[in-house]
């Protein structure tokens, strides 16, 4: 019997493949705004490297990771080779 796989190890190896070719760069708006909304920097490395990638619009997309009390967003723009992200939301 063949073994199940896990979808979800395979995402996060294939968002950090597609993370590598870009420069990720935090603004200072959202760096404040984290730091007031008690998100930890650390937290802010594991969204980009291990949440959900979500595009909208023509150049944003959406990191997404879901906690067991909030879900932390952080909002970005795709610019040439680097991501800006432009704010950190909690819910």
């Amino acid at each position: 019997m063949a073994k199940h796989l896990n979808i979800k190890r395979y995402q996060k190896i294939l968002n950090n493949i597609i993370l590598k070719q870009f420069t990720i760069e935090i603004k200072n708006h959202a760096f404040i705004k984290a730091i007031q909304r008690n998100i930890d920097p650390d937290v802010i490395e594991a969204i980009i490297y291990c949440g959900k990638i979500k595009k909208f619009g023509k150049n944003y997309i959406k990191f997404i990771k879901k906690y067991k009390k909030f879900d932390v967003i952080c909002v970005a723009q795709i610019q040439g080779q680097t991501i800006k992200i432009l704010t950190i939301e909690k819910r």
